[in-house]
């Protein structure tokens, strides 16, 4: 059976070492989370990770959502999880005292989600859909729409769903289909179909707040003419009170390849009424809000998934004995030596924990963009804050799942025949961390908008942001000789990222087949110098504690040697995205198409 130990020492070194979480948040008015109050909050998280979550995860995946007479049940465990979890006030840790939340850092929020998205992916996509309908209500609601539903919401006693995709559009929401009335009361009937809604119907709670994308009659055709709906299961009285049942139901659930235990719905919308959030046709903007939410939280998804896999992957290759160690027996008084001592298995293990240990950093670097996004009353760092997460929310999602999958695999790989049967867990990380690629935008939609949008929004204000942070980083660590491998590291790719960018705006614009082409190789370069710059930082931290006589000498000294490893091991994949962008569209578009 597998399991699960969150990694509070890591966390923590993140947290309060690497970022100073608590002076930041003091800078910010955030004045609650002190450092006792953050280690209380992640030892707590941990407990319902760990105890509560982590127990039903198999357990959960094996039985699935089932759904008779248009009810769906979640599996054994996950109602009383549920309870467990809005009865510790969990899914507001972030939000806005004034609706019920706790008003703590967004960052300390993304330590907790990390946790329970690890212990059960499933599980933790119900609560995590809401907070995306709350982000979108709330900057985009009416005061009635907010007062009747944020509060319910943050309190896990309804929740949410985003409903964008139909059976003949995806990515292309242009194409969107459902129709919406206007009523004579100011609310709008909506009719349609939307499929592939994550936690779109359940019995965890009595309401479900779903927010819909639809045409109005006499509207645009494309996306200038979409608009989001609030469309509740039950309608809402003016008390708040549960009114009729609306008419929105499912039809079917999807039987997927991972997250079984999370309901994947086709939900039919027949005359359901909504209500308008945010203004006509421009629903784009407002189910954008909860779709950069949710594309963070998917990115997070791809490291937890790598972070538990690496957890049973190590303890398995300790106690696993296979052959002698090619250097001759390590554990002589043993038949064999256990498979922690084969370099392949180190490979595999090291990738997936230089992984994971440099992409933590780097969410939770982002995450407290976020939270200076929000609470800063500097506009200067609000617009940097705002760049810096608007360039990195693509690169996260679309690198840390790819990255999270190939961990997945490579730490089931370790476990050999035993990765491949279902008691041992391996393979179903695998599979609960395949969907982080495709869902919330495809990692290669995720591509093409770094490259086609981002790069060049506000005169490539971004882009310069993200060129001035790795500038200052280099500059503060000049004259640290210990760093120097690390700084040059870092250089080399700022200059490979500079070449490649170069190259993006001599070729891209002339020819947009270049641009689309390369454009994963560009995000892959983006991501490798960020994590560069992550290391360096982490690193640093490290042995300026050591310089001080650290009592857990061992911890920074691993830092380091991991940090090592992506260095010298990780690191110089940027050469190689380098040359390939360079070549540009043509050896891909050679073959004609239909050859193919």
């Amino acid at each position: 059976m597998p399991s699960y130990k969150a990694p509070l020492r890591d966390m923590r070194f993140v947290l309060h070492e690497y970022l100073d979480l608590p002076g930041e948040a003091a800078k910010l008015g955030l004045t609650d989370a002190t450092a006792d109050l953050i280690d209380a909050v992640l030892e707590e998280g941990a407990k319902l990770a760990e105890e509560v979550l982590q127990p039903i995860n198999l357990p959960g995946d094996r039985q699935g959502c089932r759904l008779e007479n248009g009810v769906v049940t979640t599996p054994d465990g996950f109602k009383e999880a549920y309870k467990t979890y809005t009865e510790g006030g969990w899914g507001g840790l972030a939000s806005d005292p004034a609706y019920g939340g706790q008003g703590l850092p967004r960052t300390l929020a993304t330590a907790f989600g990390e946790m329970s998205s690890a212990a059960n992916m499933a599980f933790s996509m119900y609560p995590g859909l809401s907070h995306g309908a709350y982000a979108a209500i709330s900057l985009h609601g009416t005061d009635e729409q907010k007062r009747l539903v944020l509060p319910k919401l943050v309190q896990g006693v309804w929740t949410g769903t985003m409903n964008l995709t139909e059976p003949h559009c995806g990515t292309d929401l242009g194409l969107i289909k459902t129709r919406a009335e206007p009523q004579s009361d100011g609310t709008y009937a909506i009719t349609g179909t939307k499929i592939f809604i994550s936690a779109g119907e359940h019995d965890l709670a009595p309401n479900i707040v779903h927010l819909v994308l639809a045409r109005i009659k006499g509207s645009p055709e494309g996306v200038k003419g979409i608009s989001l709906f609030m469309v509740p299961k039950f309608l809402i009285k003016p008390d708040g009170a549960l009114g009729a049942r609306n008419g929105v139901s499912c039809g079917s659930i999807e039987h997927k390849m991972g997250i079984h235990a999370n309901s994947t719905c086709v939900l039919n919308y027949d005359g359901a009424i909504g209500t308008l959030v945010g203004e006509a046709d421009k629903g784009l903007r407002a189910m954008f809000t909860m779709m950069n939410e949710a594309r963070l939280g998917v990115a997070m998804q791809g490291l937890a998934q790598a972070e538990i896999a690496y957890q049973n992957a190590a303890a398995y290759a300790r106690d696993r004995r296979q052959g002698r160690a090619l250097t001759g027996p390590k554990e002589k008084d043993k038949p064999a030596d256990a498979i922690i001592h084969h370099p392949d298995v180190r490979r595999m293990l090291m990738n997936a924990r230089a992984f994971a240990e440099g992409g933590r950093a780097l969410l939770y670097w982002t995450a407290l963009r976020a939270d200076q996004l929000a609470a800063s009353k500097d506009a200067a760092a609000r617009e940097m804050a705002e760049d810096l997460m608007g360039i990195l929310t693509p690169v996260l999602k679309a690198y840390l799942t790819d990255m999270g999958f190939q961990s997945t695999v490579a730490c089931q790989q370790i476990y050999g025949g035993h990765g491949y049967i279902a008691e041992n867990g391996m393979e179903q990380f695998v599979r609960d961390a395949r969907i982080a690629m495709i869902y919330e935008g495809a990692n290669g939609v995720q591509a093409l908008d770094l490259v086609g949008r981002k790069l060049a929004a506000n005169g490539g204000r971004a882009l310069l942001a993200t060129f001035a942070q790795i500038d200052k980083l280099l500059k503060d660590t000049a004259g640290n000789a210990s760093l120097k491998p690390w700084t040059d590291g870092l250089a080399g790719a700022r200059k490979d990222l500079e070449e490649a960018t170069q190259w993006l705006m001599a070729n891209g614009m002339s020819n947009p087949d270049n641009a689309a082409a390369v454009s994963n190789d560009y995000l892959y370069l983006m991501a490798l110098t960020m994590l560069a710059a992550t290391w360096t930082g982490l690193v640093a931290t490290a042995q300026a504690k050591l310089a001080k006589g650290a009592d857990d000498a061992l911890f920074y000294e691993n830092k380091i040697k991991t940090g090592r490893y992506f260095l010298t091991n990780i690191l110089p994949a940027t050469g190689l995205h380098v040359a390939r962008l360079k070549a540009g569209s043509e050896p891909l578009l050679a073959v004609p198409a239909e050859s193919f």
